[in-house]
């Protein structure tokens, strides 16, 4: 049996075990895994083909997420977001589109290195911030979502606001819905969805809820703090191999 986008063996193989570590991440520390699969593909192939992927997968499982978040979500900073994320979105699968695997490359792993010296940064607003600031963030997040790594600018953004944490958790995930239907039309304009990418997700699935399913049940003894320290190590260090596989 053909494996997806051309894999070889190996590589289908490092790619599982990446979508797993992803999710355990994402069900444990609540951010990262889409990041974590992008970074992940980008060191055995063209990362493109996963943008489709990890957004048709992460719909899937937001959309399992809305029951019970509706009351906490503050519509206002989701819309506006959203409204940016409308421009973001198409400028940035335009500029991603045409150019080479390394360059593609590259920009995945630029991004995702940023966000995590934000991350780690730990920037703080001593007051929420307003409209158009978060018109600029869901522009940034739109854009960067052209890359399959939407999510990381907006997990900044929030952090650094006094946010409440179950506000904070449904408007995140309200907003990455809304983003994604967004964002899967487009992906097929610009031919970066196709049947393997059902297939992948497919395959994809069992192993992310799984893996969420595990990571939320704390199945390691650290700290919820400490274990996202280790996510954004994590996930900088893979942002860094594939920086410097862009470049050699």
């Amino acid at each position: 049996m053909a494996l997806p986008f051309g894999l070889e063996t190996g590589a289908a193989l490092w790619m599982a075990a990446a979508i797993f570590v992803a999710a355990f991440v994402r069900g444990y520390s609540g951010f990262g895994s889409a990041a974590i699969i992008m970074a992940s593909a980008g060191l055995v192939t063209d990362p493109r083909p996963f943008i489709a992927v990890v957004t048709l997968a992460d719909f899937l499982l937001t959309f399992q997420q809305w029951r019970g978040i509706r009351g906490h979500i503050d519509w206002r900073r989701c819309m506006t977001l959203t409204a940016g994320c409308l421009v973001g979105v198409p400028a940035g699968l335009a500029l991603l589109a045409g150019v080479s695997v390394d360059v593609a490359r590259g920009v995945v792993s630029g991004i995702i290195l940023v966000m995590c010296a934000g991350l780690v940064a730990g920037l703080r607003m001593t007051r929420a911030a307003g409209d158009p600031a978060h018109l600029g963030a869901g522009f940034i997040s739109g854009a960067a979502n052209a890359a399959g790594v939407g999510g990381l600018p907006v997990v900044v953004f929030f952090a650094a606001q006094p946010f409440a944490a179950a506000a904070f958790r449904a408007t995140l995930i309200c907003y990455f819905t809304l983003m994604d239907l967004w964002t899967l039309p487009l992906l097929w304009w610009h031919g970066l969805v196709s049947r393997d990418t059902f297939f992948a997700v497919a395959v994809a699935l069992p192993l992310l809820t799984l893996g969420i399913w595990l990571g939320g049940r704390h199945f390691l003894q650290a700290e919820p703090q400490n274990f996202r320290r280790f996510a954004i190590l994590l996930l900088a260090a893979l942002a860094s191999l594939g920086l410097v596989k862009s470049v050699v």
